[in-house]
């Protein structure tokens, strides 16, 4: 019997960090005494929120967009994507003289749209809730001859977003646990590659929105599964099933998906700002949520958690935080 190899692997993972030195950002680790004392464990906080375009996403967005011939950098790219990545590619793009042309839901947030035109991409959008948007993607770049950077499912955006988990071993060591944010899998299927190759008794737990539990429920069936697109504020993992791509690098290695509700992401953003003096948006503070909110059960000694993003403006901020018009999901 023989075992198909892995889409990715440390070797990846390190390729990628060479790529990005220099382009992407090595986000700051901090720590928190008050924490530590609430959890029980000395936990690292990789902060993403300070990575270039305010989350981890350019990681893997530079360095497949990085590795595309001249003709296909010539004719530009396509991407989908509700906020982190579109600010990803549209900044690849610049970077490296090409376009971009990118899918975005309808509902996006606005400050996600604004940047990403910011950065100089197009704008297409769609309805989150009834429209496909790979299609509505493939199907612009088939017309227009543009190459496909998807937010997650592709080797080279995988590898990229596994220099975070990488970074935050070489700085700090070995760790018992490894805590990241689930939407689409690419995150946590790069940290995971890169920590387990690592550290193997490592152990890699998953966090998704109660609403958004498509990863948890695929890993309980053996294959992926499909739900309806959630609604939660944590709108960078309000996804309907895993990638094929991802799905088969967290099923063996995701060890388990913890959830946690949107009050408790809510708790995780006011404690970053509060006790942290860091902002951080609902997708990225799912990790800190679960801690905070005992969701993972008994903790190792020591915890890393990759805050994965901080891309939310000062008005919404402020409803979810308490200081307005409370947001329903």
């Amino acid at each position: 019997m023989t075992t198909a190899s892995p889409p990715i692997t440390l070797d990846d993972v390190r390729d990628a960090a060479a790529r990005l030195k220099g382009v992407a950002h090595r986000t700051p680790v901090l720590r928190s005494r008050t924490l530590d004392a609430l959890v029980g464990s000395e936990v690292l906080l990789k902060c993403e929120n300070f990575q270039r375009v305010g989350a981890f996403k350019f990681r893997g967005a530079y360095n497949a967009a990085s590795r595309l011939t001249p003709a296909q950098l010539a004719r530009g790219i396509a991407a989908y994507s509700s906020g982190n990545h579109a600010q990803a590619v549209a900044l690849a793009a610049r970077e490296l003289g090409t376009t971009a042309v990118i899918v975005m839901p309808d509902d996006a947030p606005r400050s996600k749209r604004e940047a990403t035109r910011g950065y100089g991409a197009e704008i297409v959008t769609y309805d989150r809730y009834g429209d496909d948007r790979v299609a509505v993607a493939e199907a612009l770049a088939a017309e227009r001859g543009l190459t496909v950077i998807p937010p997650y499912e592709h080797p080279h955006v995988m590898a990229g977003q596994g220099t975070a988990a990488l970074e935050l071993l070489e700085e700090v060591g070995e760790l018992g646990a490894l805590l990241a944010p689930v939407g689409g899998g690419g995150l946590v299927a790069g940290s995971a590659t890169a920590a387990k190759a690592l550290y193997g008794g490592i152990r890699i737990v998953g966090v998704e929105p109660e609403a958004g539990d498509d990863t948890r429920r695929s890993l309980a069936a053996g294959r992926r599964v499909e739900i309806p697109v959630p609604r939660t504020i944590a709108d960078g993992q309000a996804l309907h099933t895993p990638g094929e791509l991802t799905f088969s690098v967290n099923r063996r290695l995701v060890d388990e998906i913890a959830l946690v509700s949107d009050d408790e992401i809510r708790a995780a953003m006011r404690f970053a700002f509060e006790r942290l003096r860091i902002v951080v948006e609902p997708s990225g503070a799912t990790g800190l949520a679960a801690l905070l909110s005992g969701r993972t059960g008994a903790l190792p000694e020591r915890v890393g958690v990759i805050v994965s993003g901080g891309n939310i403006d000062a008005e919404r901020f402020a409803r979810l935080c308490g200081g307005g018009p409370r947001e329903e999901a």
